[in-house]
Order: structure tokens, then C-alpha cells, then sequence
């Protein structure tokens, strides 16, 4: 008992006050999320009559836009500071997602899914910045892995009770979660005016993306997230659940309960697979990751080609589990090793980069994803496979270009606390 409360102990991140603050407002803001996102494709193609498709391309959209806003942001957030950019991103998402609702035809879809991608791509350099920025350099992998943690046990929580809500036999009950979603958003908008912003560096007006693209081993780590997210967390976020409900006859409750699963594990393995990795050689780490997301893709289509129902449903959920392991390592490396490859003056720029690798992964996944899973289903599982099998071999050779002091994930285990920022 002695050891286990020791263990326990360990896991304490050492995190300052500001950070515990916004990683509750980030919760709020997940749970918002939960409720929505597990269900978006389903309310698009099974109550608006949006092809599949066509319903892939509308996620593709919101990414696209994302785009666009994502370097303004990391500009912004490095000049007027993150936490100001980060509250106009939510505001614009909040107004977004509550005229869903409205959607009749597939242009309305496309337009305000590009209205809520507009406000997504500020949303996260932004908020990476400002923990960045609010967090020794020391701590950061514990601090992104505890915001992993709080937003995916909002995820959980927000995808049991989306489950528990939504039926295509009601479309009203969507229209519940939309506006449940955009009050999360201006909930998050009132921690943060309560919240000190970091001091900015007194050198970041010099700063251009002319110089973050000269650092090669940071664009190749860019384009490396960026596959993962085309071949594996956009795929099973937006086309799991209509392949679940439409292909293995999963319930709308049962699509909600693998949401559940995933977020959970995430809630208790973050922190210890945090903890394990201190230490250890980052790049391993990632192609790790990629192999365990390969097998989870062929469990997916094994589970919904052979099974359906109730033994669809737990097969797609020990995949859920073991998607959550390997987005515990993804968690605790990618966006800590993107801070600490970047100068302090030019960290909002670095984060605009590291989170456009999401919006372009997010591109490519659903609209790709979405054709194959209206044409050939069983397909798209064992493609999503292959590519994270890449991936992961490209992370071992990526690692010799790093920086060797970034090589491996840091192991302080008793850092003192950064000075609160003034505002």
C-alpha cells in the first residue's frame, strides 16, 4: 500500500495555479464537445440526407478553413498574446455550432462548418501557447498530458450523455447538443477573462514563419503528425461512428459508449504512460503509437465486417481502448517536443504549424475517408492501417535529425513552480 501511495504521489505534474485554472475551463469546453462530435456525420447523412460523401468533404471543409486562421493566430498569440486569441476563436465557435440546428441543405452545412473550422483553427495554437507559456519547460509534457487527460474525461462524460440524448428519430434532440455545445464554449470564454496572461518576449515583432519553415527536422515532425491524423485520429473520430451505426448496426447509445471508452482511458492511462516515458526516447515513442493506432484500424474492420449489435459493439470498444492507449503516447510527445523545438519568440508560429498538421490530417482523412466509406466500407480500415505503419517507421528515421537535447522526453521530477504571470 505504502508503494502504491508513493506511485500515486509521483504522478503528482507539479503544475502551476493559472495552469489547473484553464485546464477546468478546458474541461467545460471538452464536454461540449463530447456531446457533439461522435454525432456530427450521423446528424448530417441520417436526419439531413447529406450523402456520406459529401458529409466528409463538410469536415473536410472546417479543416480547410482552419487553415486560414491558424497562422493568423500564431501570429497574433506570439504579438497581442494567446489567451486574448483563444477567447475571439471561442466566441466565433460558440455563434457556429449554435445555427447547426438550421442546416437544411448541404451548403449550409459547408458554410458553417467553415465558420466553426475559422474559429477551431485559432482555437488551438492558441490555447498550446498559452499553456506553453503559462508552464516551466520542464513540466510541459505534464502539462499537455493533463490537458489530455481533462479534455477527454470531458469527452467522455460529454459522449455518454450526447448517446443518451441523440435519436435520428428526433431531430430535435440534436439541436439540444448544439446549443449545449455553445454555451461550453462561452463558459470556457469566462475562466479565461478570470485568468493571467503570459508575459509576450520583448522580441516578437522580429519573428516570421520564414523562419519556422527553415528548421527542416521541425517541418518533417509537421507533415509526420499530419499523416497520423489523416490515417488515424481523423479517421476514427469522424468515420467510426456512421461506419459503427450503418455497417455493425451500433446504436446511437452504443456510439456514444465507445466515445466513453476512448475518452476514459485517456482519463486513467495519460498521467502513468506520462510518467513511463520520462526519459525515453520520444521518436520510439511515436512509432509505438503508430503501430498500436495499424491494429486497432484492422480491428475496427474486423469487428464490423464479421460482427454487429451488442458483439459489434464490444469488439469496437476493446479498439476504443487500445486507440486511447496510443493517443496517451501521442498526448504526452507531440505538442511539448513542438515547444521545445521553437525559440521563445517565435512559439505562437510554432504552434500554429504543429496544430495546422491536425487541420491538415483533417483535411485529407474525411474527405478521402468519407468516398471510401460510402463505396467500399471495408476497405478504408486496412488503408488507415498501412499508412500508420508508415508513419511509424518514419519516426524512427526522423529522430536522428532532431536536436539531441530534445531527443528524449524530460525527467525532472521535483521541478519548482514558474512565478504566476502578471496580467
Amino acid at each position: 500500500m505504502r508503494a502504491f501511495r508513493a506511485y500515486v504521489t509521483s504522478l503528482d505534474p507539479h503544475l502551476p495555479r493559472s495552469v489547473w485554472i484553464l485546464q477546468g475551463g478546458g474541461l467545460v469546453n471538452s464536454f461540449g464537445n463530447g456531446m457533439v462530435l461522435p454525432f456530427l456525420i450521423i446528424y448530417l447523412h441520417n436526419v439531413r440526407g447529406v450523402s456520406l460523401g459529401l458529409a466528409g468533404l463538410i469536415a473536410a471543409t472546417n479543416s480547410a478553413a482552419a487553415l486560414v486562421t491558424g497562422f493568423v493566430a500564431g501570429t497574433l498569440s506570439d504579438r497581442i498574446g494567446p489567451r486574448t486569441v483563444l477567447m475571439g476563436a471561442l466566441c466565433v465557435m460558440a455563434g457556429s455550432i449554435a445555427l447547426f440546428p438550421l442546416i437544411r441543405e448541404a451548403w449550409h452545412a459547408f458554410a458553417l462548418s467553415a465558420a466553426l473550422g475559422a474559429g477551431s483553427g485559432a482555437f488551438w495554437p492558441s490555447q498550446s501557447a498559452l499553456v506553453s507559456g503559462l508552464t516551466p519547460t520542464e513540466r510541459r509534457h505534464s502539462a499537455f498530458a493533463v490537458q489530455r487527460v481533462t479534455m477527454n474525461l470531458g469527452v467522455a462524460l460529454g459522449g455518454l450523455t450526447g448517446g443518451l440524448i441523440a435519436s435520428t428519430a428526433r431531430p430535435t434532440t440534436f439541436t439540444v447538443l448544439f446549443l449545449l455545445d455553445a454555451a461550453t464554449f462561452l463558459g470556457y470564454v469566462v475562466v479565461l477573462a478570470r485568468l493571467a496572461s503570459p508575459e509576450l518576449h520583448p522580441e516578437r515583432e522580429a519573428g516570421s514563419y520564414a523562419q519556422v519553415i527553415r528548421d527542416r527536422a521541425f517541418m518533417n515532425y509537421v507533415l509526420l503528425n499530419a499523416l497520423f491524423m489523416g490515417a488515424s485520429m481523423a479517421v476514427f473520430v469522424e468515420l467510426l461512428p456512421p461506419f459503427a451505426k450503418n455497417q455493425a448496426h451500433v446504436s446511437e447509445l452504443g456510439v456514444g459508449v465507445l466515445w466513453f471508452v476512448d475518452a476514459l482511458v485517456v482519463v486513467l492511462a495519460q498521467l502513468p504512460v506520462a510518467k513511463l516515458a520520462e526519459g525515453k526516447r520520444r521518436m520510439h515513442g511515436l512509432a509505438l503509437m503508430g503501430v498500436i493506432w495499424g491494429a486497432t484500424m484492422l480491428i475496427i474492420d474486423a469487428g464490423g465486417y464479421w460482427l454487429e449489435a451488442t458483439a459489434a459493439t464490444a469488439v469496437l470498444a476493446f479498439a476504443a481502448l487500445l486507440f486511447g492507449i496510443g493517443e496517451c503516447l501521442h498526448g504526452t510527445i507531440h505538442v511539448p517536443l513542438a515547444a521545445d523545438l521553437a525559440p521563445p519568440r517565435l512559439v505562437g508560429r510554432y504552434m500554429a504549424f504543429s496544430s495546422q498538421s491536425w487541420q491538415v490530417g483533417w483535411i485529407v482523412g474525411p474527405a478521402a475517408g468519407g468516398f471510401i466509406l460510402q463505396h467500399q466500407p471495408y476497405a478504408l480500415w486496412p488503408l488507415a492501417a498501412a499508412v500508420n505503419l508508415i508513419g511509424a517507421g518514419w519516426a524512427l528515421g526522423l529522430e536522428r535529425r532532431l536536436p539531441r537535447a530534445v531527443r528524449l522526453t524530460p525527467s525532472s521530477l521535483h521541478s519548482e513552480l514558474a512565478p504566476e504571470p502578471t496580467r
